[in-house]
């Protein structure tokens, strides 16, 4: 039967069964299925969100792939570029969706990968933004690493399942017992990856080895930020409920002491020796918190980590990044749409403040681009400024999937 045919066929065969299970005198809702605006690539995990019409309903594919229980669509991991169907209906309502599914993401291109929490990992041409493919992780992220031989890691912040994409080849992997992701960090040697679980087991810092096995230890009450010192090969955790940081060794996954920083401590950075921790305390004085926030600087050489620097109130801080000289910080403001501009060794401002888009979350700063990335969660965009000139780049900023909270950039040639 001719793909159109088959079409009309399917749906069709769906409005009869939806219209024999409703009373007579019942007309069906026109519903729709919740995707993305850009086609996706092989090995998404498509889950199917309907809006128009409650659930339970029945779902239906036409196309390459298959249908997982619970209304899961499975893009195989390899094909050509081609189109599917899915179908939802029941008693109250049909909707439909035509997806467009991509070839894999090219390893000779620069690539800049964003979390967004609503579609996935989204990715995007470096050089003007354009977009290539959203891979559907079934879950909902909230940050993405990628490493020198183009292993791409996104966790799952309402979930438990974390995502693998090798860029060449493409493949997925899917690594079962991570809850509740929250940021992440990669290792080149040994490859191991490190995850903050938020709220499992109160707070929990995961490793996850080259095999997939995992290692999980407790850090504190809802673990947020990271950073790791990979010289050192320790590993930093921010507890936001309790204020504290958790200095956990790599190798053992041992928690070898906390220390106070701030309160909500919310995201971490650390200068490139690894003396010092630059620590954001995601609080707002028009909040329920009733405070400023701030950033502070952790001294980790003079014994016992103290505090040596504060930064003066700040509206509602949430995400640092720190440039590779170890000269300036950047921190978002969630309230006010701006990025400060610090001295790293006064955390007092060294430039005006940045004005970007709606909601900056985690910044991520590129090192062989000279370029910083602010994903804008209120904005469903991603917003990029030259280190140079501290300037917007053009293109900037750029539409991107719904809810973005972080980026990760890819450049060939960097294994």
């Amino acid at each position: 039967m001719p793909f159109p045919r088959r079409i009309g066929a399917l749906v069709c065969l769906i409005v009869l069964v939806a219209a024999a299970a409703r009373p007579p005198a019942r007309h069906l809702a026109s519903g729709s299925i919740a995707a993305a605006n850009w086609p996706y690539l092989p090995g998404s995990l498509f889950a199917l969100r309907v809006q128009g019409f409650a659930a339970p309903y029945g779902t239906a594919l036409l196309g390459p792939g298959r249908l997982l229980p619970g209304g899961v669509y499975a893009v195989p991991q390899s094909g050509k570029p081609a189109q599917a169907l899915l179908v939802a209906g029941n008693a109250a309502g049909l909707a439909s969706a035509t997806l467009r599914i991509a070839p894999p993401p090219p390893a000779t291109r620069a690539l800049v990968v964003v979390a967004a929490y609503e579609d996935g990992l989204v990715v995007h041409d470096a050089r003007d933004f354009a977009p290539v493919g959203v891979l559907a992780t079934g879950g909902a992220p909230s940050d993405a690493a990628i490493d020198s031989n183009g292993r791409i890691a996104v966790t799952d912040t309402q979930g438990s399942t974390l995502t693998f994409a090798t860029l060449s080849p493409w493949r997925i992997v899917r690594v079962p017992g991570v809850p509740l992701g929250d940021e992440i960090a990669l290792e080149e040697s040994p490859r191991d990856t490190f995850v903050t679980n938020r709220e499992a087991g109160g707070g929990a810092l995961t490793r996850v080895g080259p095999g997939g096995a995992t290692t999980r230890v407790a850090t504190g009450e809802t673990a947020e930020g990271l950073a790791i010192d990979r010289r050192r090969r320790l590993v930093y955790v921010a507890n936001t409920n309790d204020g504290s940081v958790a200095e956990v060794d790599a190798r053992t996954m041992r928690v070898i002491r906390r220390f106070h920083a701030v309160d909500r401590v919310f995201s971490l950075a650390l200068s490139p020796d690894g003396d010092r921790l630059y620590a954001v305390s995601n609080q707002s004085a028009g909040s329920p918190f009733a405070a400023a926030g701030s950033v502070v600087a952790v001294s980790l050489t003079d014994g016992r980590p103290h505090g040596v620097q504060r930064s003066g109130p700040l509206a509602f801080p949430v995400g640092i990044a720190i440039n590779p000289a170890g000269t300036t910080l950047f921190v978002t403001d969630e309230s006010l749409d701006r990025v400060y501009v610090l001295d790293a060794r006064t955390l007092r401002a060294k430039h005006a403040e940045l004005t970007t888009c709606r909601t900056p979350w985690k910044p991520t700063l590129d090192a062989p681009s000279l370029r910083l990335y602010v994903p804008c969660a209120g904005a469903d965009a991603v917003d990029v400024f030259d280190l140079r000139t501290l300037r917007r780049v053009p293109h900037a900023p750029f539409a991107t999937g719904g809810y973005p909270l972080a980026v990760a950039v890819w450049h060939p040639g960097s294994t």
